[in-house]
């Protein structure tokens, strides 16, 4: 057997240039570059590797394109953003020196194995030898010198291992691949190195450098589960269909589509389903659950069946387990991955998603709802679709509404461009106002809802859809979590739009502090000191947003009224490089109307009106909670 004599390090950028995905014949590039940022723990390895491929990417057999982030939890968020925009078929690997470099990651491994996308992280690790014990940045445990900080990632890991001989790497790196290209499976996938073992030589098999594609599974529905699933829909007066993330992966929205238009079964879609069906279908009836339309909510809470596909049922979806109220309300879920298909007492059909709806169309053929329902579902879609269309024009002041910035975008974006969002109040707006035509163009994170997601997310999605406007709608209080990636969109001249919203607080959770009988305490920027009242509204903290992101290097445009903002919108698509749209926003809304609840809990004593009387609408609305057991 010819053998090639690499370090690990360089046999793992060697490895990887050479993995493909593919899906329907179509074969690209599984990790199609590098984020990275070097220390002590990676410089001389990971970093190293890089460099000598950049300069001859030759012999590796392809190039590993590198872009320099300034966070290591911003770097891992672009890289999902990116997995996510890529239909998950392509990432990109981070590198993060030993210690806090590292675990910097963590936040990020989290939201990409919650959201179900599929990212390559190498944190450094301690010495594998250890001569050097302990080693700068090296956490000890007294009770075991085997593990180190990095075993951290295991519980938000969808694959863990550690590097300790340089014959461990390649079966590694074979099961890595195999969990990023699993659609059940994916998520964050860590490998932990050693720095001393990232630089060590060893002779390596030279047909592990081979170009090798990975086959994304379309796994069928079997014809029991098909029969009994088509028995149920036939059998149901009232079912509504739940379109999740899992739709759009499976690139299966015009098969769902063609479902919908042969049954005339309403769809439903959660955050990440939506645009799997476009919003002017007959059958489209919004977002479902906490912070769903009022259609959508009011065929979820009389439905007699549930079609979930695609989707794990999240407590937003679920209405914390109070959506679906009809007695002998049933479920049937389509899913690639059991363990969401067997929620809520389910009918499992463990399939692609696009598979099983083709073939559940087979078994339905003629089968059509009842018309009184057709005519019901039109009758919710239209009044709904008035709701929308005053919520986003609501001429309020004399701050705007952010309900009305969305709106302005929604009208001015085109179907392929990008609209990503992430926490706060915003993500509630845009499932209930969005009114999205493709699933390209919908791109908020809410597994996770992590915030700071949308400045990094933002470069990701523009990697992956260079040819897309792409758009990121910030919160002041977002934007101070994680701005620094800024610095790179500039440094690498990524034209993306961000839109961000100044209202001097935290506008969701400060909401939801209110409804709770905690009075907005702690969520809004305003001057006071130590010991000052949290809930006044005093002035306002002088925190110059725009002038920060200036400093980043970003072009920014000031709005003060929706009229400047579409003249301020028009004037960044003009432009070559990244600009921000920097506008004051009511911190008060208003919002969409609510037709669900969301189970946050209540003190149960308190010496504060305000509490006890938030705790008796808590024990009310409790009472509606139910387990769904089929």
């Amino acid at each position: 057997m010819s053998t090639i004599r690499l370090t690990v390090a360089q046999a793992t950028i060697r490895f990887l240039v050479n993995q493909y995905s593919e899906l329907d014949g179509v074969q690209q590039r599984l990790v199609s570059g590098a984020f990275g940022i070097f220390g002590h723990g990676n410089v001389a390895g990971i970093g190293q590797a890089l460099l000598q491929n950049e300069i001859d990417p030759g012999p590796d057999g392809g190039s590993m394109p590198y872009i320099m982030p300034r966070n290591e939890q911003g770097m891992v968020h672009a890289a999902a953003a990116y997995a996510k925009a890529s239909n998950r078929l392509q990432t990109k690997m981070c590198t993060a020196s030993i210690g806090p470099g590292s675990l910097n990651m963590i936040v990020g491994a989290a939201l990409a194995t919650t959201n179900r996308l599929p990212v390559l992280l190498l944190p450094s690790d301690q010495f594998a030898t250890r001569a050097p014990d302990p080693v700068l940045q090296q956490i000890e445990n007294p009770q075991t010198l085997d593990s180190t900080c990095n075993d951290a990632f295991r519980p938000v890991s969808a694959f863990f291992d550690r590097i300790a001989r340089p014959e461990q790497l390649l079966p590694s790196l074979m099961q890595a691949m195999r969990v990023l290209t699993d659609p059940a499976e994916t998520g964050a996938v860590v490998i932990a190195l050693p720095q001393d073992v990232q630089a060590e030589a060893h002779d390596f098999p030279e047909e592990m450098f081979h170009r090798r594609a990975w086959r994304v599974r379309r796994p069928p529905a079997d014809r029991a589960s098909l029969e009994r699933a088509a028995d149920m829909i036939r059998r149901a007066r009232r079912p509504l269909l739940i379109a999740g993330g899992g739709v759009v992966y499976s690139r299966a929205c015009q098969s769902l589509r063609g479902f919908a238009d042969r049954t005339g079964i309403p769809v439903a879609d959660t955050q990440a389903g939506k645009g799997a069906i476009n919003f002017d279908h007959p059958q489209s009836v919004g977002g479902v659950g906490a912070t769903g339309a009022v259609a959508a909510n009011r065929l979820a809470a009389t439905a007699d069946l549930i079609i979930g596909v695609g989707t794990r049922y999240s407590d937003f979806t679920t209405a914390s387990k109070t959506q679906f109220q009809n007695p002998g309300v049933r479920f049937c879920n389509i899913n690639v991955k059991a363990f969401d298909a067997a929620k809520n007492g389910a009918e499992m059909i463990v399939a692609d998603a696009r598979e099983a709806l083709d073939a559940l169309s087979g078994e339905l053929a003629g089968h059509r709802v009842d018309p009184a329902y057709a005519d019901e579902i039109a009758r919710e879609k239209e009044a709904w679709d008035r709701v929308v269309d005053e919520c986003t024009h609501l001429g309020h002041g004399p701050l705007p509404a952010q309900t009305e910035v969305f709106g302005a975008l929604n009208e001015m974006m085109g179907d392929d461009d990008v609209i990503i969002n992430a926490a706060g109040s915003m993500p509630g707006d845009l499932q209930a106002l969005w009114r999205a035509r493709t699933p390209i163009q919908y791109h908020v994170e809410y597994a996770f809802s992590c915030m700071g997601y949308e400045i990094p997310a933002a470069m990701g999605v523009k990697m992956a859809l260079p040819d897309s406007q792409v758009v990121s709608i910030v919160g002041d209080g977002s934007y101070q979590m994680l701005p620094m990636e800024l610095a790179t969109v500039a440094q690498e001249g990524i034209k993306v739009i961000y839109v961000l919203l100044q209202n001097h607080g935290f506008a969701s959770i400060g909401a939801l502090s209110e409804s709770l009988g905690s009075q907005r305490f702690g969520t809004r920027y305003r001057e006071g000191g130590v010991g000052a009242d949290h809930t006044a509204d005093g002035p306002v903290l002088d925190v110059d947003i725009a002038a920060n992101a200036r400093s980043w290097g970003i072009d920014v445009i000031d709005a003060h009224s929706i009229d400047e903002f579409r003249r301020a919108y028009a004037r960044a698509c003009d432009s070559p490089r990244p600009v921000m749209i920097h506008i004051e926003t009511d911190l008060y809304g208003p919002n969409p109307p609510s037709s669900s609840w969301w189970d946050v809990p209540v003190s149960q004593v308190s010496r504060i009106d305000s509490t006890r009387a938030a705790y008796e609408d808590y024990r009310r609305e409790r009472a509606r909670q139910r387990h769904y057991l089929g």
